[in-house]
């Protein structure tokens, strides 16, 4: 009996020990746990909080209010607003969409915004702006090529090298631009501004292009001259006409018109009526039979 007692006495306190044992471990961690978990509570309650109630964005902007003030009393403030690339754009107009003057805060101003803001312009193709520290704010405009005005329905409108739309009031400045006729013109311009791009000495010539048809060009040059331009392959007929004023001088000589449609030949109206044909090489340009 006393054996069993003994026995049982042991098996008692070797279980107590255990449940201690046990306790001692797993007391510290519930504990951590749930301390753990109360913080996670009271983070997502706040976090929900702040959400809902907005504080959290007027805390930021307090936050970057006090940044930018402190920047600005340490030094950091703009004495120096630089752009580059200018010249048609209206610089009063660049100045306000930055609404930034000189001792105003630089970490006030943000380059992105204003890069946006300065696309906007009309004149302007691409912007990039630039906050350099410590007291610079740095603009470089890309503006658009002014390339010819667009006569439609009794309004004149500024185009670029694109055939978009650049302005419609005070573009008297660019009257000797050459001027484009034809409802559709500005979405065939691209092209034919291209190739007269290429061909500068043809480009000064032509005083008016019109599209015929939707399908190609007539350039009227400042002689009066009429050029016929094909349909498809604008740039090679511009060519062989170059080459052609250049080997003869034809575009200096008392003609009506020059039809560019056929591949092989050049018919020429010259004002009397007579129409002459020639091959396009320099050779038959310069021949004296063949030559105007």
């Amino acid at each position: 009996m006393a054996a069993r007692k003994k026995s049982k006495g042991t098996r008692r306190s070797s279980m107590n020990k255990r449940r201690k044992g046990f306790l001692a471990v797993a007391l510290p961690f519930m504990r951590r746990f749930g301390f753990v978990l109360a913080i996670l509570v009271i983070t997502i309650w706040l976090g929900a909080w702040t959400i809902l109630s907005g504080a959290g964005a007027n805390a930021k902007e307090w936050a970057r209010g006090k940044v930018v003030a402190m920047a600005g009393d340490a030094g950091f403030k703009v004495a120096n607003i630089l752009v580059e690339g200018r010249e048609y754009s209206d610089s009063d107009v660049i100045l306000a969409l930055l609404n930034m003057r000189k001792g105003d805060p630089i970490f006030a101003f943000s380059p992105y915004d204003a890069q946006e803001q300065l696309e906007k312009i009309s004149w302007v193709d691409t912007a990039h702006v630039e906050r350099r520290l410590p007291d610079t704010i740095y603009i470089r405009i890309n503006e658009r090529v002014p390339l010819a005005l667009w006569e439609d329905d009794k309004t004149i409108r500024l185009l670029d090298d694109k055939g978009e739309v650049i302005a419609a009031d005070n573009i008297g400045r660019f009257k000797g631009l050459m001027v484009v006729a034809g409802e559709n013109a500005p979405e065939y311009l691209a092209n034919l501004a291209h190739s007269l791009t290429e061909r500068p000495e043809l480009a000064r010539r032509v005083k008016l292009a019109e599209l015929i048809g939707n399908r190609r060009w007539d350039l009227v040059m400042e002689s009066g001259m009429a050029i016929r331009l094909p349909e498809i392959g604008i740039d090679k007929a511009l060519e062989r006409l170059e080459t052609a004023h250049v080997s003869g001088g034809l575009l200096d000589k008392d003609i009506e018109s020059v039809d560019m449609r056929e591949l092989d030949r050049i018919a020429v109206r010259v004002k009397s009526g007579q129409v002459q044909t020639y091959k396009d090489s320099i050779e038959d340009v310069s021949a004296g039979g063949n030559s105007i």
